[in-house]
C-alpha cells in the first residue's frame, strides 16, 4: 500500500542511487553559473503520512473511523490545530507550488529535516522501510525540482527521519548523494553532517547532524569532556576546524540543522555557543526547524560562565512567555556588547500539526556581488570586496573562572575547559554585524491560511504571511531607476494590494532593516517591553498562526 501510494501520489519511479552530485549554482544545461537573486528558501518538518485518509478522525491521526461531527474530520489537504500529520496532496502541493512560483527566484534550497510521519498511532507502527522510502520520494522530488535546475539543496537529519538512532548514514548517504559534494562524502558515511559551497568560495552552508546534541537521543553521551570520541564532540571538533577553513578563506557561513540549540544536552549547547560566539565574523546566522512554532532566540556568552550552572531551556508548553521574559531580561542598547550574542531562528514546518502549513524566503545581500563572480578567480575578488576584515579586530574580554574551575563539579566540564582557550577575536564590521554583501537582509513567510476549508474542488494556495521587511524597501521609489532597483520579494510573489502600493500593516509587524545581530536585540527589546503590547500579541499570533499553545 505505502508504495503504490508514493508511486501515485509522487508520480516517482523506484529511487536511483546514481544521481549525479549536484553542481553549486550550475544547472546541467548550461555552461555558466546562475545567475544570484540575493533570495533562498528554507523549509522544514513536512511529515508526509501515507495513511492519512481524508473524513477520518482527527482523534484516530486522521487514519481511521468517520466520526458524527464534521469538525473532527481528517481535511483534504490536511487538518490544522490537530496531531495529525501531513497528507501527501499537502507534501506534493507544496513542492509543486516552490517547483512553479520560486525556481526561478532563488539561489539555494536549506532543508532542516524531518520528511517521515510521526510515531502517532499504534496500530500502524512505523518501519524502517517506510521511513527511508518517504525520505527517498522526497529527496527525489527536491532533486528534481532544485537541483537538476542549478540550485543547491542542502539537507538536515530530522529526528523523525530515522528509526534506530545513530545507524543510518550509509542508508541516508544513498538517498541523499545527489546533494552531498564529493570533499564531503565521507564526512557524511561518518556523521551524516557535511557542508555545501553555494557560492563558490564565498558562502557556504554546513549541515549538522544535531541528533549527536539532542537531549532526547539516550544513545550518545551528550557531548561529556570525558568522553572525547562522543559522537557529538567529535562533530564539533569537525565544525570547528570548517569554520577556521572558512574563516581564512574569508567567506561566510551558515549553520544549519533539525534541532535548535534549545533542545541540546548542556554540555553541547555550551560547545555550540562557544563556537558561534567565537566565529561571529564567519557565521552570518544560524537556521532550523523541530519546534514547530515561528520564533528566535538569543545565545549569549553568559550562558558559558562557570556561575551559571544550567543554560536555559525553551519548553514547548510556555514557549512564548519565556521567550518574552528572557527578552526582558536583556540590557539597554547603550549597554550591549554585541560580540556576546547570536541569533538562532527557528522556522515553522509545512505539516499543520499543530498550525498551519509554512515555508520562508530569505532575502540577502549581493550588492556589487555580479563582478565578484563573474570573475574567474572569485577569492581575490571577494578580497577585494570585503576590505572591513583588514581593520583591527575587537578582543573579547577573557573572564577568569579558574576557582570554580578547581571545584570537583566543575573541573571536568566544557565550560572549565574553554576557559583555557586565548581570547575570541571579533570583527565588529563582519555580515552578522554590518549590512555588507553576503548579509541576511529579511525573509518573507508563507502560509495557507484556509487549509480545512480546501478540498479538490477549491485547492490551498500559499499566501504571503508577513515579512520581517520595511515596507519602504518592496517596491522602488517614484522616479527611481527600475533597472537598478532589486525586488527584495518577487513582485509576482506579493500580494495584489502591495503590487499596487497599498502597504497593509499586516504585512510589516516588525519594520526590521536587516537581520544582524543588532537588529534582533533591538527586536528582542522590544518585546520584552511589557508597554508593547500590540507588538507582543503579534509576536504570539505569529507564532501559532491562529492556534493556541
Amino acid at each position: 500500500m505505502l508504495a503504490a501510494s508514493l508511486f501515485c501520489l509522487f508520480n516517482l519511479f523506484a529511487r536511483s542511487y546514481s544521481t549525479p552530485v549536484q553542481n553549486v549554482l550550475t544547472a546541467r544545461s548550461q555552461t555558466k553559473p546562475r545567475k544570484l537573486h540575493g533570495r533562498f528558501l528554507q523549509i522544514t518538518d513536512l511529515h508526509p503520512d501515507p495513511f492519512y485518509l481524508p473524513g477520518t478522525s482527527t482523534s484516530k491521526a486522521c487514519h481511521r473511523k468517520i466520526p458524527k461531527e464534521e469538525k473532527k474530520r481528517a481535511g483534504y489537504y490536511g487538518t490544522p490545530y490537530s496531531a495529525c500529520d501531513a497528507p501527501l496532496t499537502l507534501t506534493n502541493y507544496t513542492l509543486d507550488f516552490l517547483a512553479e512560483h520560486w525556481t526561478e527566484d532563488i539561489d539555494f534550497v536549506i532543508w532542516t529535516g524531518d520528511n517521515a510521519r510521526h510515531e502517532n498511532d499504534r496500530k500502524i507502527p512505523r518501519t524502517t522501510n517506510e521511513i527511508y522510502e518517504l525520505n527517498g520520494s522526497i529527496a527525489n522530488r527536491m532533486n528534481e525540482i532544485f537541483t537538476t535546475k542549478g540550485i543547491p539543496v542542502v539537507p538536515s537529519l530530522g529526528n523523525n527521519d530515522i528509526y534506530r538512532p545513530n545507524r543510518i548514514t550509509n542508508e541516508f548517504y544513498k538517498i541523499w548523494e545527489a546533494f552531498i559534494p564529493f570533499p564531503y562524502q565521507q564526512t557524511f558515511r561518518r556523521g551524516a553532517y557535511f557542508a555545501v559551497e553555494v557560492v563558490p568560495n564565498a558562502l557556504a552552508v554546513i549541515s549538522l547532524n544535531t541528533l549527536y546534541f539532542y537531549d532526547a537521543n539516550d544513545a550518545v553521551g551528550g557531548c561529556s569532556y570525558n568522553e572525547p570520541n562522543d559522537p557529538g564532540n567529535l562533530q564539533f571538533t569537525w565544525l570547528e576546524d570548517q569554520l577556521i577553513s572558512y574563516r581564512e578563506r574569508q567567506m561566510q557561513v551558515w549553520i544549519t540543522g533539525h534541532v535548535p540549540p534549545s533542545n541540546y544536552f548542556p554540555e553541547c549547547y555550551v560547545r555550540y555557543v562557544q563556537l558561534a560566539l567565537k566565529f561571529q565574523d564567519t557565521v552570518v546566522g544560524h537556521l532550523y526547524g523541530h519546534r514547530n512554532a515561528d520564533h528566535f532566540f538569543l545565545i549569549e556568552a553568559k550562558d558559558i560562565k562557570v556561575t551559571n550552572d544550567f543554560p536555559h531551556v525553551l519548553k514547548h508548553d510556555n514557549l512564548c512567555d519565556s521567550l518574552l521574559d528572557d527578552f526582558a531580561q536583556l540590557p539597554k542598547s547603550g549597554r550591549t556588547d554585541l560580540d556576546d550574542y547570536a541569533v538562532i531562528n527557528v522556522s515553522p514546518p509545512v505539516v499543520p500539526n499543530p498550525y498551519l502549513p509554512t515555508f520562508r524566503v530569505f532575502t540577502y545581500n549581493i550588492t556589487d556581488v555580479e563582478d565578484a563572480l563573474a570573475d574567474s578567480s572569485p577569492i581575490r575578488q571577494m578580497n577585494s570586496l570585503d576590505s572591513s576584515r583588514l581593520e583591527p579586530l575587537h578582543r573579547r574580554k577573557h573572564r577568569d573562572n579558574s576557582s570554580q574551575c578547581k571545584e570537583g563539579m566543575y573541573r571536568n566540564s566544557w565550560k572549565c575547559q574553554l576557559q583555557l582557550e586565548p581570547p575570541i577575536s571579533i570583527n565588529a564590521d563582519a555580515p552578522s554585524r554590518t549590512s555588507r554583501l553576503w548579509t541576511p537582509l529579511g525573509y518573507a513567510q508563507y502560509f495557507i491560511p484556509d487549509l480545512k476549508d480546501n478540498n479538490k474542488s477549491h485547492p490551498p494556495r500559499f499566501e504571503l504571511e508577513y515579512t520581517t521587511l520595511p515596507a519602504s524597501v518592496i517596491l522602488p521609489e517614484e522616479g527611481q531607476n527600475l533597472t537598478d532597483f532589486r525586488y527584495p520579494i518577487p513582485l509576482r510573489n506579493l500580494p495584489n494590494s502591495l503590487r499596487e502600493g497599498k502597504m497593509k500593516k499586516k504585512y510589516f509587524p516588525y519594520e526590521m532593516k536587516d537581520l544582524t545581530i543588532g537588529s534582533w536585540l533591538d527586536l528582542a527589546r522590544r518585546l520584552g517591553d511589557v508597554k508593547e503590547k500590540k507588538l507582543r500579541n503579534i509576536f504570539r499570533q505569529y507564532m501559532y498562526l491562529g492556534g493556541t499553545e
